[in-house]
């Protein structure tokens, strides 16, 4: 009976998802085919969507706009030329690109060889690089011209090529559009097993390490999203959060299934992702939290002189939403803000819809569909409603292991995300902090996001992060790191009486460093151990 209902539930979301939309039959039929061959992955995706819509815009970079049937055709010759390059099923291949076509075209042209796609954070420095592309051995790797000189020690002994270029003359490694330019643009025939996707942790706490994930099964896990995140088929969708993360990559390959739009720009600019909205009436913006903050930074004058009636939802993950910085967005955009919140190892725990957020700020939401979350303490016992203990979550979605060996902390069917946290009678999660990131101050404990939240609603603070650092007499004390609006003039004594006034005293920072701004990952977590 289960069974049946979930099938049912994942026809309806895709049906209201506008999915199923009619199309000519024959077109409709080649979709399917495509599915049925190619399996719930990239190609079958961008395949069906061609095959439906073959004249309509696919991608939308600084380049100009790429349709569906140009990046079908496109990927079976990038297939093609990287095959006669000796890159085969069951190779690895690393890509170090920002957001634009051959990011796209390369993970599409991989699903079609079989070869498994190994995602680098473009803001890993040489020594990051040399480590993870030692212990994952691609044989290729696809770059972009700008990191050539970070990955030069890496790529010793392996086969380079070339996406974004920004200057032909004298390259050391041939070029995508090189490759598809010299090849044909026919069929392929699916490969016997399909490729995995490794996309590698943030690093925030140690070395990062590449997640080892098989496709998706079935079409569950979309319509999970989908019932939860209101994104609809053959609509536009701006994704300003970087594709080599598990968030940008996760609504990559949601719109497939949606035949979306995808509008991309290189680099994050707030005034040029307004832009982009306005000019390409844009109905979805995904998006990592501190962009959010540097978009109302530009202040409400600047964010009304776009037209942006067109946007519907505001899809936001990779790092933690402050409350305070939610409840400003709506107020700017409206009602369109869904926080998921997840790992790179678990994908996604719960979804917050402007409701919840409404209702209780800094809430991280509920599970959608198919998604079990569990609060337990250290006997595994499953935690009441109000108290905290570690977040497992269990899904068709979790991760397959470490690439490195090792796993993370499960129990039966779940899987730890290394977070404490706590439900509210309503069922809505709030995540107190990382298990690992809990301040023993003078025998009590503290979790920095309490101290954050409450700090970031002060007027003239722009940032903060709370860290522990080494105490004779406590053990740990608290230091507040903030970054002030331009022109504030907050003094350490003002901002110690704010928390006394509202928290224990325990948990008022012992002192507090000003900073210009916090340092961060390109997808916008605050790298803590550099505070300390």
């Amino acid at each position: 009976m289960d069974r049946i209902a979930d099938t049912l539930h994942v026809a309806t979301t895709l049906i209201r998802a506008g999915v199923g939309k009619p199309s000519r039959p024959d077109r409709a039929l080649r979709a399917l085919w495509g599915l049925r061959r190619w399996g719930p992955t990239l190609a079958a995706g961008y395949l069906g969507s061609a095959a439906r819509y073959p004249g309509a815009a696919a991608i939308a970079d600084e380049l100009g706009v790429l349709t569906f049937a140009d990046v079908e055709a496109r990927t079976n010759a990038l297939a093609r030329g990287l095959s006669d390059h000796g890159i085969s099923q069951g190779d690895g291949v690393a890509m170090m690109c920002r957001n634009h076509r051959w990011f796209i075209e390369a993970s599409v042209a991989c699903a079609k060889l079989g070869a498994h796609a190994v995602y680098l954070n473009t803001s890993f420095a040489g020594p990051q690089l040399r480590a993870v592309i030692s212990r994952e051995n691609p044989a290729a790797v696809v770059y972009d011209e700008e990191f050539a000189s970070e990955l030069a020690p890496a790529l010793a002994g392996r086969r380079g090529f070339l996406a974004w270029r920004e200057d032909s003359a004298g390259a050391d490694h041939p070029a995508l559009e090189e490759l598809i330019s010299g090849q044909t643009g026919a069929a392929l025939a699916p490969p016997s097993q399909p490729g995995r996707t490794v996309i590698l942790t943030s690093g925030t706490t140690g070395a990062p390490q590449g997640a080892n994930r098989a496709g998706a099964g079935s079409l569950g896990p979309a319509a999970a999203l989908l019932s939860a995140i209101p994104l609809r088929a053959r609509e536009t969708t701006v994704i300003a959060a970087p594709m080599f993360h598990s968030w940008g990559f996760a609504h990559m390959f949601l719109s497939t299934a949606l035949s979306s739009t995808l509008v991309l720009r290189r680099r994050f600019d707030p005034a040029d992702t307004l832009r982009s909205i306005s000019d390409h009436r844009a109905s979805a913006l995904i998006v990592v939290p501190v962009m959010l903050a540097r978009m109302l930074e530009l202040g409400a004058e600047a964010v009304s002189a776009h037209q942006l009636s067109s946007l519907r939802v505001i899809a936001v993950s990779g790092s933690a939403l402050p409350g305070p910085l939610a409840q400003d967005v709506m107020d700017a955009f409206g009602e369109k803000l869904y926080n998921l919140y997840g790992s790179t190892e678990v994908a996604w725990a719960t979804v917050a819809s402007p409701q919840d957020l409404r209702a209780a700020p800094g809430t991280a939401g509920r599970p959608p569909r198919g998604t079990v979350v569990k609060i337990l303490d250290p006997e595994w016992r499953e935690l009441p409603a109000g108290s905290s203990g570690r977040i497992f979550v269990g899904s068709e979605m979790l991760f397959g292991g470490y690439t490195g060996g090792g796993d993370k902390l499960r129990w039966g069917d779940l899987m730890s995300t290394g977070d404490v946290g706590h439900f509210d009678d309503c069922g809505r999660l709030f995540v107190d902090g990382r298990d690992d990131d809990m301040i023993v101050s003078g025998g009590e404990n503290v979790f920095p996001s309490e101290v954050e939240d409450l700090l970031a609603r002060l007027p003239g603070i722009r940032e903060v992060a709370v860290v522990g650092v080494p105490d004779q007499e406590f053990g740990q004390r608290l230091r507040a790191i903030v970054a002030l609006e331009r022109d504030a003039s907050l003094t350490e004594r003002e901002l110690q009486d704010h928390v006394r006034r509202n928290l224990a005293r325990y948990k008022v920072p012992r002192e507090v460093r000003f900073v210009d701004e916090l340092p961060r990952n390109a997808t916008g977590k605050v790298l803590k151990r550099e505070l300390v």
